[in-house]
This record gives structure tokens, sequence and C-alpha cells, in this order.
């Protein structure tokens, strides 16, 4: 049985590179579908292009939600806890959802009229460059889409299984000042806690914490606690700014955009 738990163990570690290389596989064939967006017929090959996001969101959030069973699954196996459990795959994000979604992502391809005070500078840019950040929108809510989904699939499972008793979250290395705020604070999140909060491109994951184990954090997370409590702890209202410049200062682990 295994007494302590990890955000930096080897399955969690095996999990998130398991995970990151399916990101890797869904931007590609996301890059690829740009060709059906054709500029002079915005109108009538985008919605061409939703279908076929649709569809490979679609696959990619079933493949992530597999993972993220197997993953539940082999760590309750490894804790060692009695009765039998198996996770329950989450359904990938509804049609509706992932439209809205990616229909934000492309707002900004749409003609504006540049005298109208409501247009904002990004939509008056060429077209070339609106296409780019549209496609760079795009890759980031499918990663959202896909990895919710996967992060469903634990925390829906953390929520059914009666001996787990509470969850983890577990951020990058180089993730961003909230992912490592969320993660500094170990396994403090109860069993009935689903609110997993992300951003587009957010690689957290989720670590399940089972009857009898103690939840160790990595020497990372345990670093950003530390931080956290000397630099930001008791200044209500201002502790991610302080928490973000503590890092920015003191992390190993620069925080993007820093480096």
């Amino acid at each position: 049985m295994a007494a302590t738990v990890s955000d930096d163990g080897r399955d969690a570690g095996r999990y998130r590179a398991a995970q990151l290389g399916l990101t890797r596989l869904l931007v590609r064939d996301v890059r690829g579908l740009r060709r059906l967006i054709i500029p002079s017929r915005l109108q009538a090959s985008v919605p061409d292009w939703l279908t076929a996001m649709n569809a490979v969101i679609a696959q990619y959030a079933q493949a992530s939600s597999s993972l993220s069973a197997e993953f539940y699954d082999s760590q309750r196996d490894a804790a060692g806890v009695a009765g039998v459990f198996t996770a329950a795959v989450a359904d990938p994000p509804s049609q509706e959802q992932t439209d809205a979604s990616l229909r934000w992502a492309t707002k900004d391809l749409w003609p504006r009229d540049p005298e109208d005070p409501k247009t904002t500078d990004a939509q008056r840019q060429l077209l070339d460059a609106r296409l780019v950040q549209a496609e760079k929108k795009a890759e980031q809510v499918a990663q959202k889409l896909v990895a919710d989904t996967g992060r469903a699939t634990v925390l829906g499972a953390v929520q059914q299984d009666r001996q787990a008793t509470a969850w983890a979250r577990a951020a990058a290395l180089g993730a961003c000042a909230f992912c490592k705020l969320l993660a500094s604070r170990g396994a403090v999140y109860a069993r009935d806690t689903v609110d997993f909060k992300a951003h587009d491109g957010c690689h957290c994951g989720v670590i399940p914490v089972f009857r009898g184990q103690k939840f160790e954090p990595s020497k990372h997370a345990a670093e950003w606690s530390r931080l956290y409590q000397e630099y930001a702890a008791g200044h209500s209202g201002s502790q991610l700014a302080r928490f973000r410049r503590a890092l920015a200062e003191h992390d190993s682990n620069p925080l993007p955009g820093t480096n």
C-alpha cells in the first residue's frame, strides 16, 4: 500500500507526460485544419472548419478521459484501499460548448468598420494577422476543452469513490502564478470539490488522495507554499500580485514571459 502520494511521483509524471503528448498531437491536428478556413470565403468556410474542429476535439477529449481513468484506477490500486471501483470516463464537451469556445477564438476574423469606436485594435489588423491570432486562440481553447475532460474524469471519480478523501492540484514547473498558487495548497480540496479553475493553455492535473494516505508536496510545490506564506499571506486583495512578484524574484522556475 502506498502510504504517501505526491504531485511529483513516478505515476503522476508519466500521466503528465502522456497528457502533454496528447496535447502536442492535438495542436498538430488543429493546425492542419487551418487550411479549411479560406480568407476570401470566411462565411462559407468557417462553418466547415467548426465541424472538423468539433470532431477532432471530441476524439482527443475521449483519449484524455481514458488516460485519466487509467491513471485514477492505477493510483487507487497503489493505495491498496478496500472495495472495487472503476473510474468512469467523462463525456467530451458538447457541440454547443465547443462551438461557443471556437466562435470566441475567431470573433476578430470578421470585417469591422475601422471608424466604429467599438472596433478593437485587434479587429483593425490585416486579415492575415487576425488569422494568426485566431489560430493561436483556437489551439488554446481546444487544449482546455480536452484537458478539462481528463480533469473531469479524475474529479468525478474522486467524488463517487468512497475511498477517496481529497485531491491536490499538480502544476508544471513553468506554470503561471495563479496555477502555482493553487498547487501550493496541497491536498486541501475535499472529496466533493469539483470546481477546478483552469485557463486556456493550462496543463495542471488532479492527484487523488485515498483513505489512509498522506499527501506529500513536491519540492517545487513546497517552495511555492513557502514563498506564498512569506511574501503574500495575510495581504487581503493583493495575495496573487505579491505571490507573482515573489515568484519572479525567488522561484528557480521562471514565470511564463519572464525569461
